[in-house]
């Protein structure tokens, strides 16, 4: 992703990573069923100003990569995306979902999301801390041109 600005000088690159399961892993997806959910998906990233990089998936889970604006909640999104996605999938593929679940559901509660790509915490905690013990130059004639991007790390 180039790195993309938003207003008052904000400068952002962020890429997620989600995964999202069918409700009890059941094996419902389908080629095209596949391609409608990518579809959707494109479409929906866009209306949150976002971009879909990449989209791949299995009959029971599906992988985005998504450039994310900062001003998206991602929670809200991923939500959203889910509601959206079921709801279609369920409608136009009705009879090939009732095959496999007997109430109106589709993805399993919840969701996995990931940061992506970027420096390890290891190398950002080290240029943080170079970066407290230089002295500070003339802002005005010299530019640092770093970016780093931090993955989550689970506890």
């Amino acid at each position: 992703m180039p790195i993309r600005k938003l207003s008052g000088g904000t400068v952002y690159d962020l890429s997620i990573h989600l995964v999202l399961v069918t409700k009890y892993r059941k094996k419902v997806i389908n080629s095209e069923i596949l391609k409608r959910l990518e579809e959707i998906s494109r479409d929906l990233c866009q209306k949150w100003d976002c971009e879909l990089k990449e989209f791949n998936g299995e009959p029971d889970h599906i992988h985005l990569l998504i450039d994310i604006n900062p001003k998206v909640k991602i929670s809200s999104f991923a939500n959203n995306l889910k509601t959206i996605t079921s709801r279609a999938i369920r409608k136009e593929f009705s009879q090939h979902c009732d095959c496999y679940f007997y109430k109106k559901v589709f993805w399993k509660i919840g969701y996995f999301v990931s940061s992506t790509g970027g420096a390890n915490l290891e190398t950002v905690k080290k240029y943080i801390c170079e970066t407290q013990n230089t002295p500070s130059s003339n802002s005005s004639t010299t530019e640092s041109k770093i970016t780093v991007a931090v993955p989550l790390e689970a506890e």
